[in-house]
């Protein structure tokens, strides 16, 4: 495998056991109830992410790798496998919710097991197994974030179901600064897009390779709420010129009238509770017909993703890159020229959904820490408005 950094044991194990204490740390202030249910078939309960990352290091690091490992629960493989099908069976996943066996105490004896085991194979891997296994088990600690970001808004898609509008976390959140407006205008030509060689980066990041682009200007910040409420005012919701066709079939099938958890009153429904929407902070829950539809509207299009990265990249980068929302682009999620996914079992990971998916680039209030790089290529379907989404404008020059 290509594409990871050279962590040495201490500090994998120092990374493991902080990345793993997140997750847990994440699912403490939730009920078991709240970490049983399931509010829709793209999300997952609470209870199986915790299950399901402890099957990662169970199935893909330790049983191939470490001598003498023992399933802790040879169940727990079809309960708990996501989509791979060279690992066997699976359970359905829009009845994920159903899964009320094992009990929460016992998913997290089965993390605690899964843990001991992994910290006892990085204390006394021998020195070939430790080369074949590293890569995995960095791996696991990037899809486990991946996992943290799910966890949240998986709830927060569950508990803005419940009439008490009930917050996950205590406390308020931090209120998000300005950003200065205008345009950043790039002069176009050759750009070298993908990741370069230095640390962490799944498959999909790769190969490296060079891009033409057209010149263009991009946003200097993200679309505020204040701005798509305008949008909204303007009867964004009820022009079908506006919209691409099926965008304008789902509005016109779901009842779109506003982004998801934006309540009548001016609020919106966070991990916090019912929280006053910040006018100048980003908007987001959006799918990519609600950010395509904006960018209409405003008379200025999504920016490409090697646009964005390449942007990103640059000395002088549009602000509110990283840390705010992902960010739609005008993207296929299609392979890069020469692309070829990782061998064995983790090379489902991402090839097999390069079809009828879009990119989004950046990250989110809800990415962990050391998670996000500008390379970085998110992918959801269009319609797809559950996770911390929203948009930047471009336009050609």
């Amino acid at each position: 495998m290509t594409g990871f950094s050279d962590l040495q044991p201490a500090a994998l194990q120092d990374r493991y056991l902080q990345v793993r204490a997140h997750t847990l740390a994440l699912a403490e202030p939730l009920s078991a109830e709240d970490q049983c249910a399931q509010s829709m078939p793209d999300a997952s309960p609470t209870k199986w992410h915790l299950a399901h990352t402890s099957w990662f290091f169970e199935t893909v690091v330790l049983q191939p790798h470490a001598a003498g490992h023992r399933a802790h629960d040879p169940r727990y493989g079809a309960l708990f496998n996501s989509y791979y099908e060279t690992l066997g069976p699976r359970h359905p996943r829009p009845a994920r919710g159903l899964l009320t066996r094992p009990s929460l105490p016992e998913v997290l004896a089965y993390r605690a097991a899964v843990d001991a085991a992994v910290l006892r194979f990085i204390a006394d891997a021998p020195v070939e197994a430790w080369a074949a296994a590293a890569p995995l088990l960095e791996l696991g600690l990037h899809h486990e974030q991946q996992h943290q970001e799910l966890l949240q808004t998986d709830v927060l898609h569950l508990l803005s179901l419940n009439p008490l509008a009930p917050a996950a976390w205590p406390g308020t959140p931090a209120p998000v600064p300005a950003a200065p407006g205008g345009w950043l205008e790039r002069p176009g030509g050759d750009a070298a897009v993908g990741h370069d060689g230095r640390g962490f980066a799944f498959d999909n990041e790769t190969p490296r390779h060079a891009v033409r682009l057209q010149p263009h200007a991009i946003a200097r910040r993200l679309v505020t709420n204040a701005e798509y409420q305008a949008f909204v005012d303007d009867g964004g919701y009820r022009r079908a010129g506006l919209w691409l066709s099926d965008g304008w079939a789902a509005v016109q099938a779901q009842g779109w009238t506003a982004p998801l958890h934006w309540r009548d009153d001016g609020a919106e429904f966070t991990l916090h509770g019912l929280q006053p929407r910040q006018a100048e902070a980003p908007v987001r829950h959006l799918s990519f017909y609600e950010a395509a539809a904006y960018a209409e509207w405003a008379g200025a299009r999504l920016p490409t993703e090697f646009e964005w990265e390449a942007a990103a990249a640059a000395a002088d980068p549009p602000a509110q890159c990283h840390g705010q929302v992902w960010q739609w682009t005008r993207s296929a999620y299609d392979p890069y020229p020469r692309y070829r996914p990782w061998a064995g079992a983790v090379g489902e990971y991402n090839g097999k959904f390069m079809v009828g998916q879009l990119v989004l680039r950046g990250s989110s209030s809800a990415t962990p820490a050391g998670h996000a790089r500008h390379s970085y290529r998110n992918f959801f379907p269009p319609a797809a408005r559950w996770q911390y989404s929203g948009l930047r404008l471009a336009r050609d020059l």
